[in-house]
């Protein structure tokens, strides 16, 4: 035989070329950028307190002015009935000759989440929740003996100021009307009604002084469609008060 063939190792490839270079490691993949974040929602926007009616206002700023200033006359023969039935429907005033007395008219203009009385076609107030204007509190009104007092209605002008501010010289049916005039007439917390007694604006004010722009303005519109006057304390708490509106 020729000479010997050597034998091929088993890994051998005849057909493989010169080995190459170990590959280099592959890179780390870059990494991802960052997702842009997203612009913040704006802050939520809270509605604004209500305020007082913009055409109440004005005719206040222009009422004022007009209201005769004059010292308080005596309180000489002031008596409730002297301003008609308490709460009485005979009245040519808005609510008047509805079939519903006047506190009942004022509580369900008044009240929220309302519960009448059946067979009174809506009429008596049996329950509700009163915001407050006086404290800014809520409260919760249900008729009956000892708790109806929580809510009471309150004469923005009241009817003792009123007779010593010219009432005196209205007619039977002026007095009538005024005393069950919506517009003079507010559900107030029971309290706050007494404590404020019959108090003008340069003695009582309501705690919550976001209302008193309201408070003072209906109280000039009053004295105004009444005839009434002011004295000059009262006349300056009432510009004051209307000056911050």
């Amino acid at each position: 035989m020729g000479e010997d063939m050597e034998v091929a190792s088993p890994d051998f490839d005849p057909f493989a070329g010169e080995p190459s270079e170990p590959a280099a490691e592959p890179l780390p993949p870059e990494p991802a950028p960052a997702p842009e974040e997203a612009p913040a929602p704006p802050p939520p926007v809270e509605a604004p307190p209500a305020g007082a009616p913009a055409d109440l206002v004005n005719a206040a700023r222009i009422g004022l002015p007009l209201l005769e200033v004059k010292g308080r006359a005596p309180k000489t023969g002031y008596e409730r009935e002297l301003f008609g039935q308490a709460w009485s429907d005979d009245v040519t005033v808005a609510g008047g000759h509805n079939g519903c007395d006047t506190r009942n008219d004022i509580l369900a203009r008044d009240l929220d989440n309302l519960v009448f009385k059946e067979g009174t076609r809506d009429c008596v107030v049996l329950t509700g929740t009163l915001a407050d204007p006086f404290s800014a509190e809520l409260i919760d009104f249900q008729r009956g003996k000892g708790t109806s007092q929580a809510v009471q209605i309150d004469h923005m002008v009241a009817l003792s100021d009123a007779w010593q501010k010219g009432a005196q010289q209205l007619s039977e049916e002026e007095r009538r009307n005024f005393a069950n005039d919506p517009l003079n007439l507010q559900a107030v917390k029971g309290s706050l009604n007494s404590q404020k007694g019959d108090g003008d604006a340069a003695t009582w004010l309501p705690p919550n002084v976001a209302y008193r722009c309201e408070y003072v303005a209906r109280q000039i519109v009053v004295k105004q469609e009444y005839r009434l006057w002011v004295t000059a304390a009262e006349r300056d708490a009432l510009d004051r008060e209307l000056s911050r509106c």
